[in-house]
């Protein structure tokens, strides 16, 4: 886990993916679900923390998948390793039938992590999907962030090199990357993901 740490960037946004497998027994299932009503506004109150997900296991599976959403790996290191959350673990272990694995990924990496353990989206998919956001973006951003360019003119007159060098083409790469990893991509596949993840 700390290794993870090290690697991700201190100020990209990350995903805290938490999976629990529940021992069998009549009364486990609502055990942890009240469990869940404590630990979540618990979480929901550390800087930086951007919302959870919850992925219940269908009827007849034990395993419940958590992923929350961190500004920071800063942020999500002030969650992992507080008190708080370490005597939630201790509260729970009991009903657990292994060690909780943890997992953090990046935005992009997010995109297409099945929601359930199964197997990753088949590759005609994952282009399908990509290119479904961008195509629109590359027909809508332009137009909107021209009056942005307009006010740049002078300084594109005065220092050519920089049409030269793609630096409009950069600007609205970096746009539209910003809204397909940030805004778009994690909720566009969580809205489709029975058919995106399915077989």
């Amino acid at each position: 886990m700390n290794e993870l740490l090290q690697i991700t960037p201190n100020n990209e946004q990350v995903f805290f993916v938490v999976r629990h497998r529940l021992k069998k027994g009549k009364t486990i299932h609502q055990q942890y679900e009240s469990w869940l009503g404590k630990i979540v506004p618990i979480a929901a109150s550390f800087t930086g923390h951007l919302g959870v997900q919850i992925v219940r296991p269908p009827e007849g599976h034990n395993e419940y998948l958590i992923v929350v959403r961190f500004a920071s790996i800063h942020d999500l290191e002030n969650w992992q390793q507080s008190q708080q959350r370490s005597q939630l673990i201790n509260e729970i272990a009991p009903i657990l039938d292994k060690d909780e694995s943890l997992d953090i990924k990046t935005g992009i990496d997010y995109w297409f992590t099945p929601p359930t353990v199964g197997k990753h989206p088949r590759r005609w998919k994952q282009w399908l999907v990509t290119s479904s956001v961008i195509w629109p973006l590359t027909m809508y951003v332009p137009p909107v962030m021209e009056p942005f360019f307009l006010k740049l003119q002078p300084w594109f007159i005065k220092y050519p090199e920089l049409e030269e060098f793609g630096f409009r083409q950069g600007v609205l790469a970096m746009v539209i990357v910003g809204l397909v990893v940030y805004a778009i991509m994690p909720v566009y596949v969580r809205l489709i993901s029975k058919w995106f993840f399915k077989d």
